[in-house]
């Protein structure tokens, strides 16, 4: 009987932001933020505002609380091979805000440089609302498939649960969830239609050698 084994797993984390009123502080220096500088920066996003990186600056202690958070997610799920007990790396995170209306998205990319990356949902924008057809799901690529289709489109690699392995994976965000994801991975946001405001924050996380003892 053949062995088969899946190999290089991607690890994706979902977890909870635990503070309420953490939430709602930030999404008040968010609102005072994009009221301050209203143009922001055009990066990956499709429409809606996108704040400067400098989030860990303006956005106070909450700011620096949810990078706290970020890093002990990428903590536990990070090894440094030559110093298991105590890493010898650390990380240096950089943040911004994203702000999304009704037919706002954000294009497929990657965040080079980084060896983390982190998505903070201070508002969902779906109001409540389990239609399925807003979109503004968070979309994941996986890195293998444009050469595997190019070859065959109709083919797919097996899972471990028997079935087609999909090419891309849809995350329907939650307020109050916070996703944690390899930088390299291209990911996207389908195009929003709801009602409400999305206001979302992402994370990168840059590893750094740790400053020596003494």
């Amino acid at each position: 009987m053949s062995d088969v084994r899946q190999l290089f797993s991607t690890p994706f984390v979902i977890d909870r932001l635990q503070s309420q009123s953490g939430i709602n502080l930030l999404r008040e220096l968010i609102e005072t933020e994009r009221a301050r500088d209203t143009a922001g920066v055009s990066i990956s996003n499709i429409g809606g505002w996108h704040s400067n990186t400098q989030m860990l600056e303006w956005g106070g202690e909450v700011a620096r609380a949810l990078a706290f958070k970020a890093m002990g997610m990428a903590d536990s799920q990070t090894v440094d091979v030559k110093s298991s007990d105590e890493s010898r790396f650390g990380w240096v995170p950089e943040m911004w805000a994203n702000v999304s209306h009704k037919g706002h998205a954000n294009q497929y990319h990657t965040h080079p440089g980084s060896f983390w990356s982190a998505v903070a949902y201070v508002d969902d924008g779906y109001a409540g609302n389990d239609d399925l057809t807003l979109g503004g799901e968070l979309q994941l690529l996986d890195p293998r498939m444009p050469m595997i289709r190019m070859s065959a489109p109709d083919l797919r690699l097996r899972g471990a649960d028997g079935l087609p392995q999909p090419s891309e994976i849809s995350i329907r965000p939650q307020t109050g969830m916070i996703v944690l994801f390899p930088s390299w991975l291209q990911h996207a946001v389908r195009p929003f239609t709801g009602g409400g405001t999305r206001i979302s924050i992402a994370i990168n996380l840059i590893a750094a050698i740790k400053p020596s003892k003494g």
